[in-house]
């Protein structure tokens, strides 16, 4: 190969890396602006809800809540007493150890009084089989189910199969919501008949004072690692999501935090069993079904019913749960790659599933290419400094207005950080995120994509923290 040739080759490298740049960036911007339409006109239906006037009524819909345990002794208490613990009348919880290998069984039969039962139920969705089931002598609402070991698509099924109600909410054990959340989420449902499936926030908790599964204090960590996480959820669901939403194009709706019809669900088949992303899978999985049976449906966000979380506090564990994410995106994409490009499956394989296969699968690498053969070609006399540059500007700049304009945003409708400090802080990362942060999170991806055959039925372990520990740093 001629120098020439080879000059070529990396000049065309570098102008496809900017072309991305510039077009997920723009992407982005037209994101934003949806989100703030989008959120503004969710606040101003709140003038005219008034959620504790109904919350115990007789005619809300009643709400399964499942909880998928897998060796989550460190949080499991402290997240079954937040949820028998919130605002709302009529609801269940059922937790399902899922062949726990630590004591989590046990930390619930001491903590709650667990009688076994005999549990007779419908097996809709096929499951590994369920070992025993057991009542609390102390909460009549709370069951939680002994399973064999099937991952954790496995153990949603298996409190499907167990539920009582017609709505379900799915939320992680490492999870704490906050006491009007369930009322806030089943509104979705009361208001429109059409609606399958409904997304609430995440918040990171680090830094939070949480007493025995309660939210006492909103703060914020003292770790870099920690705020980067923070200013990164903001922006991924109060413009990502909200974004999507208003566009109806919704096909995430996190695994931690999201409510369900559960006859749609069982329609379509349940969760997919041993999928590391059974959260996006599954809604694209709705999408589908009710597309294909020509059915009028709506998939929803919502950015109030908040749902707190602890996120992974060292980079070991980040780039564990960012490489299974990304994994868990080309896996559903390649599951249902029949609908991408199909006028048959509207806006979703028009334009949604094309946006994901382009952009979120394939982008991170024309992004990773950039960052490393543009300087080299600067320095090689390829391309000149002014385009150099301009790289790194645009991938920056837009970067910078994306973080800020979701805290615009947040301070403008929920102010959760409502301290000087704090706001100051916010912003300060939202500026440092775009200077390694975000690079990082793409090479991640890349190693993702490129190992994926290799990890695509490995779930990994993150060093689980119990709420109790984050209030004592503080």
């Amino acid at each position: 190969m001629t120098r020439e040739v080879l000059y070529t080759i990396v000049r065309a490298v570098n102008y496809v890396s900017l072309f991305y740049v510039l077009t997920i960036s723009t992407i982005y911007f037209v994101q934003l602006v949806s989100a703030s339409i989008g959120l503004k006109e969710y606040v101003r239906s709140l003038k005219f809800t008034d959620y504790s006037r109904y919350v115990y009524s007789d005619n809300m819909v009643p709400i399964s809540v499942l909880v998928p345990a897998y060796n989550e002794s460190a949080t499991i208490v402290d997240n079954t007493r937040n949820l028998l613990s919130l605002d709302f009348g009529q609801y269940e919880v059922i937790v399902v150890n899922d062949g726990s290998k630590d004591n989590t069984l046990e930390l619930l039969k001491d903590a709650f009084r667990l009688i076994p039962i005999d549990q007779p139920y419908k097996r809709a969705i096929a499951t590994q089989g369920v070992r025993g089931v057991y009542r609390s002598a102390d909460f009549p609402n709370l069951v939680v189910v002994d399973k064999e070991n099937g991952g954790k698509a496995d153990a949603l099924n298996a409190g499907i199969n167990l539920s009582m109600y017609p709505v379900f909410v799915s939320i992680d054990a490492d999870y704490i919501l906050e006491r009007s959340s369930l009322a806030k989420i089943i509104y979705a449902f009361m208001i429109d008949p059409k609606c399958v499936a409904v997304g609430g926030i995440i918040r990171i908790a680090s830094g939070c004072e949480i007493v025995d599964g309660e939210l006492r204090e909103i703060n914020l960590s003292d770790k870099p690692l920690l705020m980067l996480q923070t200013n990164e959820y903001l922006r991924a669901f109060l413009t990502g999501r909200i974004g999507f939403h208003k566009m109806g194009m919704l096909l995430i709706i996190s695994g931690a935090f999201g409510a369900f019809n559960k006859q749609a669900v069982i329609d379509a088949g349940g969760y997919t069993p041993r999928c590391i992303g059974e959260d996006m899978e599954l809604v694209v999985k709705l999408h589908g079904n009710m597309l294909r049976g020509k059915r009028d449906y709506t998939i929803k966000f919502l950015p109030d019913p908040v749902c707190w979380t602890q996120p992974p506090d060292t980079l070991r564990d980040l780039k564990k749960q960012r490489k299974r994410w990304h994994i868990g995106l080309i896996d559903t994409l390649l599951r249902h790659r029949d609908m991408a490009f199909r006028p048959s499956y509207g806006r979703i394989g028009l334009f949604c599933l094309p946006y994901f296969w382009i952009f979120e699968l394939i982008g991170p690498l024309f992004e990773v290419l950039g960052y490393i053969t543009v300087p080299i070609s600067c320095i090689l006399g390829v391309v000149d400094l002014h385009f150099m540059l301009s790289f790194f500007l645009v991938a920056v700049l837009y970067g910078i207005i994306l973080s800020v304009g979701a805290l615009l945003m947040e301070e403008n409708t929920f102010r959760k950080y409502p301290r000087i400090g704090q706001i100051l802080k916010l912003y300060l990362f939202a500026i440092l995120d775009n200077f390694g942060y975000r690079q990082l999170n793409s090479i991640y991806k890349v190693e993702a994509t490129f190992g994926y055959r290799k990890n695509k039925s490995s779930w990994g372990s993150i060093q689980r923290r119990g709420f109790v520990a984050e209030k004592k740093e503080k």
